[in-house]
C-alpha cells in the first residue's frame, strides 16, 4: 500500500489491466475511456464503475468535457505506436495531431496530472528511426513533464516473455517520486504465483498445427515452460501440450527430417527443416542419446541443436539468412503471425484456455470469471463454491474469442503494480 492515495484516469483501458495494478497499489480510479464495446462490457463487469466518468471514442471528447473531469493525479494508458507527420523542426505537441498519443497529450495539457503512466511496445524506441520517440519526449517536455522510461519484461513477473516500454512523465514543480530504474530482485515475482495450470508451471511453445504454419491460433504450448507474448488473435486460442504415457510420440506438424548425421544415431541426429512433419521421437535413457533435432539455419555449422524444452522459430521458412531459430529453455517473443515451436518429450496438444491467457497477464481468476459471465457476483459465487465454470448453471456472456482478444490486448497487471506502488 502506498503512503498516499492518488486518483487516476484510465485511458485506452481495455478490460482494466492498468486499473487492477494501480488499485492494488492503493490508488483510485475516477474514470475510463475505451472505444471497443466488448472490452467496455468486460471492464464494467470486472470493476465497480458507479459514479465514474465513462468515455468511448477519445477523439470525440471535447476539451470542455475534459476540463469538467476535474483534478486527477495520474493519467494512465497504453497507446498505439504511430508515426507523426513532423512539420519543420518543431517536433512537439502540434506534430502529434491525428494520432492517439495526441489525445493523451491533450488530456495532459488540460488536466495537468502529477504523473503520466504510459505503455507501448519496445519497438516504439526505434520506430521511424527514433523520430517517433523523440517527438513524444519533446511533446511531454513542452507540456511541462520530466520523462523517464524503462523496458520491462513480463517474464520477471509471470511466465510470459513480453517486453514493453513504460514511460513515466512527472510534472515539474509537483511533488513526485522517481520511479525508474527498477532493477534486480525487486522486480521479480515467483513464477508459481501465476497459476498457469494445475501445477503452476511456466509455458512454452511446442509447434504450430496450422496448414500455413502461421498465426498464434496454431501455436502449441508445453505445460512446463515460458509462454510467448499473448496477443490478440481473432478468437483462435492458443494450444497446450498434454503429456501422455506412451514411449513413442510425434510432433503434429511443421518439422521434417532433412537427413542424418550418422545412421547409428537416428532421431538423436536428425536434421530438420522448418516445413513439414517431425520424425518420430523415441524416449531414450540418457547417455547422450536423448531425443535431439538439428534445426537448419544460416550459421557456420548449418544447424542448431534443439532438445526437449527448447523453442524453435519457424518464421520465414525459406530464408537462407535466418539464424537464431533455437531458443534454450525460453520461447521466443510471439506476436500475431509468428511461428514458434518447442521440442518436448510428449506431444499431445490442447489449447490454452481463455482463463490461462488471462492468468498469463496476471489477472485474478475472479476478474476473468466476471468478464466471462458478466457479473462480479457470479464470479465470487463460482470461486467461493469451487464450481467448474465450464459446466455450471450460469450463462456465458462473453465469447471465448472476445476473451482471448481481451487478454492479448491487455497489459500485465503484475508489472503495472510494481511500477504503481512507487508513486
Amino acid at each position: 500500500m502506498t503512503k498516499q492515495q492518488l486518483t487516476f484516469l484510465d485511458l485506452f483501458s481495455g478490460v482494466g489491466g492498468f486499473r487492477l495494478g494501480l488499485e492494488k497499489a492503493g490508488h483510485r480510479c475516477i474514470g475510463f475511456c475505451e472505444i471497443d464495446a466488448k472490452a467496455r462490457e468486460s471492464y464494467k463487469a470486472i470493476h465497480n464503475t458507479e459514479n465514474e466518468v465513462e468515455m468511448h471514442d477519445i477523439t470525440t471528447i471535447s476539451d470542455e468535457f475534459v476540463r469538467g473531469i476535474g483534478r486527477v493525479d495520474i493519467i494512465a494508458g497504453g497507446f498505439p505506436c504511430q508515426a507523426f507527420s513532423v512539420a519543420g523542426k518543431r517536433k512537439g505537441f502540434r506534430d502529434t495531431r491525428g494520432t492517439l498519443f495526441f489525445e493523451i497529450a491533450r488530456f495532459a495539457h488540460i488536466l495537468q496530472p502529477k504523473y503520466l503512466f504510459l505503455e507501448n511496445v519496445k519497438g516504439l524506441l526505434n520506430h521511424d528511426s527514433g523520430a517517433t520517440f523523440e517527438t513524444i519526449l519533446r511533446t511531454l517536455d513542452e507540456l511541462g513533464y520530466n520523462v523517464e522510461w524503462q523496458v520491462l519484461n513480463s517474464k520477471n513477473y509471470v511466465p510470459q516473455n513480453r517486453e514493453r516500454v513504460f514511460i513515466i512523465g512527472r510534472l515539474r514543480g509537483a511533488s513526485t517520486n522517481q520511479i525508474f530504474p527498477i532493477t534486480g530482485e525487486e522486480s521479480q515475482i515467483n513464477f508459481k504465483s501465476a497459476k498457469i495450470n494445475s501445477k503452476g508451471r511456466k509455458q512454452q511453445v511446442v509447434g504450430n498445427v496450422n496448414p500455413s504454419a502461421r498465426g498464434m491460433n496454431g501455436n502449441v504450448f508445453s505445460s512446463d515452460a515460458i509462454s510467448p507474448t499473448i496477443t490478440c488473435n481473432n478468437g483462435e486460442g492458443s494450444k497446450i501440450m498434454v503429456p501422455t504415457q506412451s514411449k513413442t510420440t510425434q510432433v503434429e506438424k511443421r518439422i521434417i527430417v532433412e537427413g542424418l548425421l550418422g545412421k547409428k544415431f537416428r532421431s538423436s541426429s536428425a536434421v530438420v527443416s522448418v516445413n513439414g512433419l517431425s520424425p518420430t521421437l523415441t524416449t531414450m535413457g540418457g547417455g547422450g542419446q536423448e531425443p535431439k533435432i538439428l534445426v537448419r539455419e544460416a550459421t557456420k555449422e548449418g544447424y542448431s541443436e534443439a532438445g526437449p524444452g527448447d523453442s524453435i522459430n519457424f518464421s520465414f521458412p525459406n530464408s537462407k539468412k535466418r539464424r537464431g531459430r533455437v531458443g534454450k529453455k525460453y520461447a521466443h517473443t510471439l506476436l500475431t503471425g509468428d511461428q514458434q515451436a518447442v521440442v518436448t518429450e510428449d506431444f499431445q496438444i490442447r489449447r490454452l484456455t481463455p482463463m490461462e491467457c488471462w492468468r498469463l497477464q496476471a489477472f485474478p481468476d475472479e476478474a476473468f470469471l466476471a468478464a466471462k459471465f458478466g457479473s462480479r457476483e457470479i464470479a465470487k459465487t463460482i470461486i467461493e463454491n469451487k464450481l467448474d465454470h465450464y459446466h455450471c448453471e450460469y450463462e456465458q456472456k462473453m465469447s471465448d474469442s472476445s476473451l482471448y482478444k481481451q487478454a492479448g490486448n491487455s497489459v500485465t497487471v503484475a508489472v503495472i503494480y510494481d511500477i504503481a506502488k512507487r508513486f
